[in-house]
């Protein structure tokens, strides 16, 4: 594997994440564009959902056009209907959240866990436990009285949530789990793949991702039905090939041929790329560890995280500034960073959306930070950014 991304950002800016780009893409890129196979046919869309299902330990790859229509089919696919509800976590990209409102569904957010940052597990029991009571057939919201059908666990910035309490829980409750691995392929929990822990899991390619198709997504699940269904409406739900017949109302959400193309590149490089993000990871470990104010990111002992977007906690008396403000200095040094998304219960486009028990989330997202870790960060451009840190602490 080469030492350098294909194509470097401008005016020595180290960047957050981009792509790396160090295989068969160009030539498998080019078979597409020599045969003409360019659009949703093709080898290596088969290829490629073979792939990603071989590494997450699936049955089944449905190939998409992006993370969040595979959130949205895979709600569909998990029976999810108007006026349901559907638990998901409010420290989150808001794909997520808005892809249970694409299928007329409600987000009840829950909390985010203080040590690894993801789903609080404890939480989501004890809402589904305590928050909700069994009536005419179905488990129901005490607060709302709506049906609640799917839990949506997040697993964010690489690491996994702590899955088996969710899962045993809505197995209890007859509710399916439908895991947004979106930034954590390639991540592990208790030695087995994220991704095949629930029902269903969704992924995506886009061009920050581990692996990128430059805009891709997937749904992986071991269900024959689920995997079936998934590819009938992705495709405009149709019947009948020659005649053009439609059983009901369809997706164009299939991926192109060409963009599986480079996925099939980058996930036959997924080894290189997962010891290049751990040992990106690792170093980083060591060298904040003793910079007053600054926390590094966890690993549970249960967990092998894929460390997509490596981030850190600035404590701001500490440190002496706190993360937004070390953000613009960073940008103003040419290293690019970036916050954490606002919490989903912040969020105005999701008011109304009930928060259950709110107390860890808003203070994740006023420390986090995130550092650059593209795969093909250099030892020399990651030394950079470790010296910013310590320079700005002293500078306090």
């Amino acid at each position: 594997m080469q030492s350098e991304p294909a194509s470097l950002p401008p005016d020595g800016i180290i960047p957050l994440s981009v792509p790396f780009i160090a295989g068969n893409e160009w030539a498998y890129v080019k078979n597409c564009l020599d045969t003409t196979w360019v659009s949703s046919l093709g080898i290596y869309v088969n290829r490629f959902e073979r792939m990603v299902a071989d590494i997450v330990g699936t049955k089944h790859g449905v190939a998409v056009v992006n993370g969040t229509a595979a959130l949205q089919i895979a709600l569909l696919l998990a029976g999810v209907e108007p006026d349901d509800e559907v638990v998901v976590s409010t420290l989150t990209f808001i794909a997520p959240v808005n892809a249970i409102r694409y299928v007329g569904a409600w987000p009840v957010l829950m909390d985010a866990d203080p040590i690894y940052w993801q789903m609080d597990a404890a939480k989501t029991v004890d809402f589904l436990e305590r928050g909700c009571s069994w009536r005419d057939g179905a488990l129901r919201n005490r607060t709302s009285g709506r049906r609640v059908r799917a839990v949506l666990p997040v697993h964010v910035l690489g690491h996994p949530v702590d899955m088996d309490p969710i899962t045993e829980a809505a197995s209890r409750f007859g509710l399916s789990v439908i895991e947004d691995a979106t930034e954590s392929l390639g991540a592990r929990y208790k030695e087995r793949p994220v991704g095949q822990l629930g029902d269903a899991a969704c992924l995506s390619f886009n061009g920050n991702k581990l692996f990128t198709t430059g805009g891709g997504g997937m749904i992986v699940t071991d269900h024959n039905d689920w995997a079936t269904r998934a590819a009938y409406l992705t495709a405009q739900a149709k019947d009948d090939p020659v005649e053009y017949e439609h059983g009901e109302i369809g997706y164009n959400l299939r991926l192109t041929n060409v963009l599986a193309a480079i996925g099939c590149a980058q996930i036959e490089q997924s080894k290189e790329f997962l010891a290049a993000k751990r040992r990106i990871a690792q170093r980083y470990n060591e060298a904040l560890s003793d910079i007053p104010g600054i926390t590094p990111m966890a690993e549970a002992a249960w967990a092998s995280s894929a460390w997509w977007m490596y981030t850190v906690l600035v404590d701001a008396v500490i440190y002496g500034s706190d993360s937004r403000s070390l953000l613009r200095q960073m940008s103003e040094s040419g290293v690019q960073c970036r916050p954490l998304w606002q919490p989903m219960h912040r969020s105005k486009a999701h008011v109304g959306a009930q928060a259950y028990r709110i107390e860890i989330a808003d203070q994740l997202h006023a420390r986090a930070l995130s550092l650059p870790c593209s795969v093909g960060l250099s030892e020399e451009d990651q030394g950079r950014v470790i010296t910013l840190l310590r320079e700005y602490a002293k500078a306090r």
